[in-house]
């Protein structure tokens, strides 16, 4: 008679593994309470780190701890989770684990079959408390305290489970918030601890009522003055692990001047302020932005202005991007910066004043372009004009771009968490200098609450709540409530509003129906629809050149989605070198045949100086026949000179179509 037992089902495996086991622990069982066990009782301890890692953060602590233990004398193994096989935990000495959590309190995706499988052990009555009990472990989380009760989810998860089949727990749990600044400063307390239970010749347990100055966890603090430093800022620092300066504190007229005002931090660490100045940001304040656009420094030398020129009739040269909140409430796939910007659910930050921000703002900008490439150094006006000159630069572009007509509050981040963004929106028209502003459809009642843009937009990111949640990495938990009430907000505004659609191949490109559906909630004036920039590799993104689609691509999605809105919407204009395409509102911009998506800005500025309610058709002129979807220039300004940049490698993407 033969018995044959399936091995691929968890529960299967875990009764072997618990008939296995059972003998094996029984004396273990015995001295469970012993306080110490010695390392020099195994001849051949089994000691390892292991990590849960998406983005790299934890998978880069992991390695930071294995070069600590290493120069201390202790050679343990560092192991991705992916390629760990639970069912050897029994026969672990020493385990330490390194662990992120995911969205809504998952573990990363590759190392989900690790953390179901101990789930379930832990809940199976036949591997009980016995199956780990030669095993000691040490537990580190990697989250984010913006996703509230979700934080640390995981690594409280491991710890609970592992400690529920027997393992004991040597160090106890910390939670490391990636949007503290402080990461690096409690996973080295961590380590240190490891290393100090290390050097006392054994392994020793931890005792529940041990007295860890005043920690249950390691990173959080009840009676310190480190617990409003974790909690309160918020710092996206999952792209530079390692680099975040100790904090020091001083006292200065009687205020902390360790980066609060008045009980408020500053948005702006020394930390993200050293990153987002090395991408060539100039900040504004405590919590502002403005950076050059290379399509400024092109239609200074008359090389083409970007699409917003094509679609719309902004002068590229006159552009000045900025953004009074560097802050975000997503984690964007496709983020331009790498999430090395804030990161919030509301503002809880130092404020600065509107007009402040305009002028520094204006200043920066003018700088920028005075010191742009081919104009080094502090010159004169005479010299500098000189300089510009010899690089195709006129006399008359220069005096037009040091004195900017729009601004594109886009820059990063998310502008409408501004609380005075009206008085900054006012400011700007004052100046004539018109607006566009893009909000990423988190906040419906600031949009609400939002006076006369220019162009508003909204960033439709996804069609579907699922492919939303992955693409945008919300942190509220209600993001899809709020992108539709965001919506939604926009049938109530009679200003120029925009869908903004960016496609990531192989994410969002198939859901055509969806979007459609869409245009019935917010009834936009015009969708954009563009195919993401590829930013180079990062550990917070996965995405590759593969998922950047060809302006075929583009194309041929657009005249998809136009179709399917059965005439209310019709394929306008077109930018091939920057991948985007506009449809617009056949029955309110198209004219006896002749589009009409171009702003005339002096018309704008005139009715929002009259205190009139107006209408988006109030301040509409003609499209030029060059930016016409199908045109021989696709989007080119045959006034300007096509400038293409010598490439040397093989396999280059040309996109200029």
């Amino acid at each position: 008679m033969s018995i044959s037992i399936s091995l691929s089902s968890v529960p299967a495996r875990l009764t072997l593994l618990a008939l296995f086991s059972a003998t094996t622990f029984y004396c273990l069982y015995k001295s469970r309470r012993l306080r110490y066990l010695k390392l020099s009782l195994n001849p051949n301890p089994k000691l390892k780190i292991l990590f849960l890692s998406e983005t790299g953060t934890s998978k880069t602590l992991a390695h930071r701890l294995h070069r600590l233990l290493a120069s201390n004398g202790f050679a343990f193994d560092v192991v991705d989770s992916r390629h760990y096989e639970p069912e050897d935990l029994p026969k672990e000495t020493l385990l330490l684990l390194v662990a992120s959590t995911w969205q809504d309190g998952a573990p990363p995706v590759a190392s989900s079959f690790f953390a179901t499988w101990l789930a379930e052990a832990a809940s199976d009555f036949r591997a009980g408390s016995l199956l780990l009990s030669s095993c000691r472990i040490a537990v580190f989380g990697v989250g984010s305290r913006a996703y509230g009760e979700s934080f640390n989810a995981v690594a409280k998860g491991l710890a609970t489970h592992l400690r529920a089949l027997g393992a004991k727990e040597v160090v106890p749990l910390c939670e490391g918030d990636v949007d503290s600044g402080d990461l690096d400063k409690v996973f080295d307390r961590w380590c240190e601890k490891v290393v100090a239970v290390l050097k006392g010749g054994g392994i020793t347990e931890c005792d529940d009522d041990d007295d860890d100055g005043g920690a249950g966890e390691c990173g959080v603090y009840s009676s310190s003055e480190e617990e409003s430093d974790v909690e309160s800022e918020l710092v996206d620092l999952e792209d530079i692990a390692g680099k975040a300066p100790p904090r020091r504190k001083t006292v200065a007229n009687g205020e902390e001047s360790n980066g609060k005002l008045n009980g408020k931090r500053e948005m702006v660490t020394p930390v993200i302020r050293a990153n987002l100045t090395k991408q060539g940001y100039k900040i504004i304040g405590s919590h502002s932005g403005v950076k050059i656009c290379r399509w400024t420094k092109a239609q200074l030398r008359g090389r083409g202005g970007c699409y917003k020129h094509s679609f719309y009739g902004i002068e590229s040269h006159r552009c000045m991007e900025a953004t009074p909140s560097l802050a975000c409430a997503n984690k964007c796939v496709f983020c331009w910066r790498h999430h090395t910007n804030p990161v919030g659910k509301s503002w809880q930050w130092q404020m600065d004043d509107p007009i402040e921000i305009v002028n520094s703002a204006v200043d920066l900008h003018t700088n920028m372009i005075k010191q742009m490439k081919g104009v080094p150094g502090k010159l004169t006006y005479a010299v500098i004009i000189l300089k510009y000159m010899a690089i195709g630069v006129t006399l008359e572009r220069l005096n037009e771009g040091l004195s900017p007509r729009h601004c594109a509050l886009s820059l990063v981040g998310e502008p409408i968490m501004y609380p005075e963004i009206n008085a900054l929106v006012d400011e700007l028209h004052k100046r004539r200098i018109s607006t566009f502003l893009v909000t990423n459809a988190q906040f419906p009642e600031k949009i609400k609450s939002l006076k006369p843009i220019t162009q508003l937009y909204v960033s439709v990111d996804a069609a579907t709540k699922d492919t939303l949640k992955a693409i945008d990495r919300p942190l509220f938990g209600d993001f899809w409530e709020r992108f539709i009430d965001s919506l939604t907000a926009l049938r109530e505004k009679h200003q120029r509003t925009v869908y903004r659609l960016t496609l990531v191949k192989g994410w969002n490109t198939e859901d055509v129906d969806a979007y459609s559906k869409l245009f019935s909630l917010g009834d936009p004036d015009f969708v954009e629809i563009k195919g993401v920039t590829y930013c180079g590799s990062s550990t917070t993104s996965k995405l590759t050149m593969e998922n950047v689609p060809w302006h075929t691509d583009v194309k041929a999605f657009s005249e998809a989605l136009a179709l399917k809105s059965e005439g209310q919407y019709e394929v306008a204009c077109e930018h091939a070198h920057s991948c985007c395409v506009l449809l617009a509102k056949t029955n309110k911009f198209k004219i006896d045949g002749q589009w009409h998506t171009w702003i005339d800005y002096e018309k704008f500025h005139d009715l929002v100086a009259s205190g009139r309610t107006f209408d988006s058709i109030d301040y509409m002129t003609a499209t030029p026949s060059w930016a016409i979807y199908g045109s021989e220039e696709g989007g080119f300004d045959p006034g300007q000179s096509r400038y293409r940049k010598e490439r040397h490698h093989k396999s280059s993407r040309n996109q200029l179509g």
